[in-house]
């Protein structure tokens, strides 16, 4: 039986911490080149262009994506233990 808390603990924070890792890709300047490396590795052409950092949007970002991960993590947890009895 999985616990709903700890499953949308774990997916939060994992979400959080793929975002913060992002943020601070551009907060440093690297993110550009990191979607153009993922692109060519695809066979893509990157259109996007990453805008400057802000403080404030990446805060509010990771703190949206733990609880959206949360969320997920803990329906998961509720529909697989339902699922599975």
């Amino acid at each position: 039986m999985l616990s709903t808390q700890k499953t949308g603990l774990a997916l939060g924070l994992f979400f959080a911490i793929v975002h913060a890792a992002w943020q601070a890709l551009v907060w440093v300047g690297s993110a550009q080149a990191f979607i153009n490396w993922m692109a060519k590795l695809n066979s893509l052409r990157a259109n996007e262009t990453v805008t400057a950092f802000n403080a404030t949007t990446a805060i509010t970002r990771v703190i949206a994506m733990f609880v959206i991960g949360y969320v997920f993590g803990w329906v998961f947890a509720l529909v697989w233990n339902r699922v599975r009895k």
